[in-house]
């Protein structure tokens, strides 16, 4: 569903980024090592819709949530934020370590936002699934 608005955004003329957070945070961290942090932050914070997929598969160490923020504050109601996570908001605060960080990321994004919750079984797995019960009901 990500993919499918970032097309339409760039179809209707936006600009889009795409990254799963473990990769801006690795970039960003890298550049923060270098002191190139401010010139990194600009390629998070140019595009008109920035998706960040996969957020909470991997825990973050303070710092590195401390760059999440930053970019998500300087987004704040100049850019549309997209993100996917397989995390409920009451579980965000074990991504980012920090509860008042937490709260801090989900006030800027609840704001303006509209939340779509998919539940059930994986889209990924659904085809898979059927294809590994048909292959035991033959043998």
């Amino acid at each position: 569903m990500a993919v499918a608005l970032a097309v339409a955004a760039c179809r209707a003329g936006f600009t889009v980024y795409f990254t799963s957070l473990d990769d801006m945070v690795r970039h960003l961290t890298a550049a923060d090592d270098i002191g190139r942090l401010a010139r990194k932050l600009h390629t998070y914070l140019r595009p008109n819709v920035l998706v960040i997929d996969e957020v909470g598969y991997q825990p973050l160490e303070r710092a590195q949530a401390n760059l999440v923020f930053q970019v998500i504050s300087k987004r704040y109601e100049k850019g549309s934020t997209l993100l996917t996570s397989n995390k409920s908001f009451g579980e965000w605060g074990q991504v980012f370590g920090d509860e008042v960080l937490d709260t801090a990321i989900l006030d800027r994004l609840l704001h303006h936002c509209d939340v779509v919750a998919i539940n059930g079984p994986s889209y990924r797995l659904k085809n898979r699934l059927t294809a590994i019960d048909g292959q035991a009901n033959v043998a």
